[in-house]
């Protein structure tokens, strides 16, 4: 692998933006992870790659290069989604939040690894200008060495993800490394990009999720792999040399098997209003909102970690079923392959899930990148 381009994911939660940097020719060298039950899904999931529970904090590009086994100049891509919880329209949107500062350490550590490129994405909520200082203050830091793009908004379900997720991407690149420019014009989705529906995105897949699934046993459950569109090829093929778990590749593909079918008890009066609503509405009670099978889904949020209350998030209604949608079916969403692997439990897997960077999206990003530089 010495002649393939080289990238560290920070922040790498279960992999998204690591699977799209894998699709697009990158080896993942290491990925940054202090969660542990996210970075141990990471590991599953990418069993090469080394993986470091650190606080990106207390973290120097010295320190991170050698626990990547790369010396300095090695790097091609520093990537990464720093948290976005204090950026967040939907949070508190304290500008003193102490994760802002993970964005200010991202880009330090672009200054100490030194990589050729960089990818830092975040919510759309970070553009606010109260956050200007921030930002202004994280951009100091590669200044003189690299070229800054124009933040480049990007709506995941126009290059080909089934929901409706938007987030900003900071791109820059090192000028002296690169024969060619790169601009926010060359990250426009592709005229052939095929759109991709909930209802698409959704095939193959038992339409019944039976309330009692609550064990990972259980969880597995078997699916139509003969279903086309290229979408559905990407989610049941397309592994990258050294990605993934051979257990669940091959429960797949000679089992016709895949986790993360975990069912969830509702009363026969919530079953009741789910089945009432139409395509687009929201629950009054739950402020869930049943999929439209024609549409995209809708941003899926993460929940709350341990430290904040551990709340589950509020969870998209099934389209045909009076239910919520489970955790496989929220990864189809979010444009997870089904072999890949999250935790057995809904609330880790979901918090995953909804951490993640559509790879879909990643995948385009990087790939870009990588053909243009």
């Amino acid at each position: 692998m010495n002649n393939i381009p080289k990238v560290i994911d920070l922040f790498a939660g279960v992999g998204g933006l690591s699977l799209g940097a894998a699709r697009a020719g990158f080896n993942v060298s290491s990925a940054v992870e202090i969660d542990s039950y996210a970075i141990n899904a990471h590991a599953v999931n990418f069993p090469n790659t080394s993986h470091l529970a650190i606080d990106v904090s207390a973290l120097s590009g010295r320190q991170l290069l050698d626990a990547s086994g790369l010396l300095e100049g090695e790097l091609d891509g520093l990537i990464g989604g720093p948290p976005c919880q204090g950026f967040s329209v939907i949070g508190p949107r304290n500008t003193d939040d102490i994760r802002n500062d993970l964005f200010n350490h991202f880009f330090r550590l672009v200054h100490e690894t030194k990589p050729s490129f960089f990818v830092a994405e975040n919510v759309p909520g970070i553009m606010h200008r109260r956050y200007d200082l921030v930002r202004e203050n994280a951009f100091s830091w590669i200044k003189d060495e690299y070229e800054l793009l124009e933040p480049i908004s990007i709506k995941a379900n126009l290059y080909g993800a089934p929901t409706s997720r938007t987030r900003i991407f900071f791109v820059g690149y090192n000028p002296k490394k690169y024969k060619y420019a790169l601009s926010v014009s060359h990250f426009k989705p592709d005229s052939s990009t095929e759109l991709t529906v909930v209802e698409k995105a959704l095939i193959g897949l038992p339409t019944f999720t039976d309330p009692a699934w609550q064990d990972e046993k259980s969880s597995w459950q078997k699916v139509d792999i003969n279903v086309g569109g290229r979408f559905i090829e990407s989610v049941l093929d397309r592994i990258p040399i050294g990605v993934g778990s051979p257990y669940n590749i091959k429960r797949l593909h000679q089992g016709k098997e895949v986790s993360g079918f975990l069912g969830t008890i509702h009363s026969k009066e919530v079953a009741a209003r789910y089945s009432s609503l139409l395509p687009g509405q929201q629950d009054y009670i739950s402020k869930s909102v049943r999929l439209n099978p024609l549409g995209y889904c809708p941003t899926i949020r993460a929940g709350t970690s341990r430290e904040k209350g551990s709340f589950q998030a509020v969870r998209p209604i099934h389209y045909s079923e009076a239910r919520v949608i489970n955790p496989r079916e929220a990864a189809r969403l979010q444009g997870f392959p089904d072999w890949f692997s999250f935790h057995p439990t809904k609330w880790h897997s979901f918090r995953q899930i909804g951490n993640s960077v559509s790879p879909i999206v990643a995948e385009h990003v990087l790939s870009t990148i990588r053909k243009y530089l």
